[in-house]
């Protein structure tokens, strides 16, 4: 399943937006703009641009995290996050022989899915290898005919063959990312994703997110998660009806994230 790991951020990001507030509203010079800001005023900056809802200050923090053990169905889905910058795994230059896969939940507590979809996935495995080999067998004559060595015409060849064979590789296949977002872009990921609503993949990566980021900056994503939690559902007739309990559930993920 989802590994969600923090791997870098702004140092001081709640100082930093708290600072790029202060120019906004003050006649602060910038050499000295960072004098005098303690966790405190920070707070109480970021509490003052919650209640304003002048949100642009804290895009000045970013964050970086490390996601592996994910499909590329969920690859489809956070890319439409454009507000951000993604590094993926490439199956253009990493050879997916014997690819690890995601299983839904759903499927794995069914005898007969897991097992449909795990002759599925071997299936795919099995035509991804054979593509691969005779994609491979075609190229590499060719490369060395072009006058490369027959360790370089080897590994062009094999670059050039699963290039194409990939095209044969399911949603379910295992990929990992760096991904870097801004707090304002965390915040409406947030929003929208750890919605119950959101596609339980999706969820689990949004809710690893925040309890990673909660403890860094805790006043600037106070209210990060499903947006019930600080409000009324905007899901209208199609909510799932649990306000309250998402509420108790990012109250303990919060606390138990501050405290260990």
């Amino acid at each position: 399943m989802a590994k969600v790991t923090l791997i870098a951020h702004t140092p001081d990001p709640e100082k930093t937006v708290a600072a790029a507030a202060k120019l906004c509203y003050s006649p602060a010079d910038i050499g000295t703009l960072m004098d005098g800001i303690t966790d405190e005023k920070a707070a109480a900056f970021l509490d003052m641009l919650a209640g304003l809802g002048h949100q642009s200050p804290i895009e000045h923090a970013s964050f970086t995290f490390g996601i592996e053990g994910v499909s590329r169905a969920l690859l489809a889905q956070i890319t439409r996050h454009r507000i951000a910058s993604f590094s993926v795994q490439s199956q253009r230059y990493v050879p997916e022989k014997e690819f690890s896969y995601v299983t839904p939940p759903e499927i794995a507590a069914d005898d007969e899915a897991s097992a449909l979809f795990q002759e599925a996935m071997e299936s795919c495995g099995k035509y991804y290898d054979r593509i691969a080999d005779l994609l491979k067998d075609k190229y590499y004559p060719m490369f060395l005919q072009q006058g490369k060595s027959e360790k370089a015409a080897a590994s062009a060849a094999e670059k050039k063959a699963i290039e194409d064979a990939r095209f044969v590789l399911p949603n379910a296949c295992e990929t990992k990312m760096v991904v870097t977002m801004n707090a304002r872009s965390l915040l409406n990921f947030f929003n929208l994703r750890c919605c119950n609503r959101a596609q339980w993949e999706i969820r689990d990566v949004a809710r690893q997110m925040v309890e990673l980021v909660y403890p860094v900056a805790h006043h600037l994503f106070a209210h990060a998660g499903p947006p019930c939690i600080a409000g009324k559902c905007p899901e209208g007739k199609m909510t799932c009806g649990k306000m309250a309990e998402m509420k108790e559930q990012y109250a303990k993920l919060k606390e138990m994230a501050i405290n260990g």
